[in-house]
């Protein structure tokens, strides 16, 4: 396997012969001022590179020799603290002093602690009725910012020919807004419901939860005519996890603990542009 070495910094010569020494590789390439790729690796080592590289702060990969990003055809998000950092709902709910309670649910079920995923949105979006539906565009205006790299991965990932999905429990009102902002191919996110300006405290119709994001790339595969292998999936909470499981290639993105021991690969040091370095 190719072992792929990343860090946020550009990244010290020191670190070279120990990291081959430990992927037992043949030799090492710079791919830039920031990423370092080891031919040969053995993936029997990840154990010393993972302690390696916790300690140095180094995201690592192994990647097949040979692979490129053109031989997938989508690149599937999360939205919420992976596209984008921060949790919508939670910055929402600080608008009616609630954001400390709302976030609580929000951590857990991310960890999984919570395993209805249903139920922890509808608790939450409850909170926030008769809120003044102003509120959303202020925290799209004032608090919304892209992940590091985000931009850079998309304009990658659209060269290499992959189409975009952005698949959300999070809402419409910012998938859409990020669809035209960014010119994503694909969204699909919940729908508030608001009634003379104002949030009823219900959602619209099926809530996207784990199993409806990975129904979701699959669907969006198969009118793309291509397999669910070559789909490229990113999230950071446990309701990502049947996606990612659905996709090629599952990246964790600042990711909860269970969701980096279930990916392909983990970016817990680098932005999202990380993902063209693989390859």
């Amino acid at each position: 396997m190719n072992l792929v070495i990343q860090s946020s910094a550009p990244l010290s010569a020191d670190h070279h012969k120990t990291l081959v020494a430990l992927a037992r590789g043949s030799r090492a390439t710079m791919i830039d001022a920031h990423a370092l790729r080891i031919a040969d690796a053995n993936l029997a080592q990840r154990a010393d590179l993972e302690v390696y590289c916790g300690t140095h702060q180094l995201d690592y990969a192994f990647i097949e020799p040979g692979r490129q990003l053109r031989d997938f055809g989508l690149v599937a998000m999360d939205m919420d603290s992976t596209l984008i950092t921060i949790e919508c709902i939670d910055e929402i709910a600080d608008f009616c002093g609630l954001k400390a309670e709302v976030a609580a649910i929000t951590e857990a079920a991310m960890r999984g602690e919570i395993k209805d995923f249903n139920e922890s949105l509808t608790r939450r979006v409850a909170l926030l009725k008769g809120l003044d539906a102003s509120a959303l565009e202020r925290v799209y205006e004032e608090r919304l910012q892209l992940s590091p790299g985000a931009e850079r991965m998309l304009a990658g990932a659209k060269e290499a020919g992959l189409k975009t999905l952005l698949v959300s429990g999070g809402f419409t009102f910012f998938t859409e807004k990020l669809k035209a902002r960014l010119g994503l191919d694909f969204t699909h996110a919940n729908t508030l419901e608001i009634v003379d300006g104002k949030l009823t405290g219900n959602v619209i119709g099926e809530i996207v939860n784990a199993d409806v994001k990975a129904r979701t790339l699959r669907e969006t595969c198969a009118t793309l005519g291509i397999e669910s292998t070559r789909a490229i999936a990113m999230g950071d909470g446990s309701n990502d996890l049947k996606m990612m499981a659905a996709a090629g290639l599952s990246v964790a993105f600042r990711a909860k603990p269970v969701v980096r021991e279930a990916a392909s690969v983990a970016f817990n040091h680098v932005g999202l542009d990380g993902l063209l370095r693989l390859f």
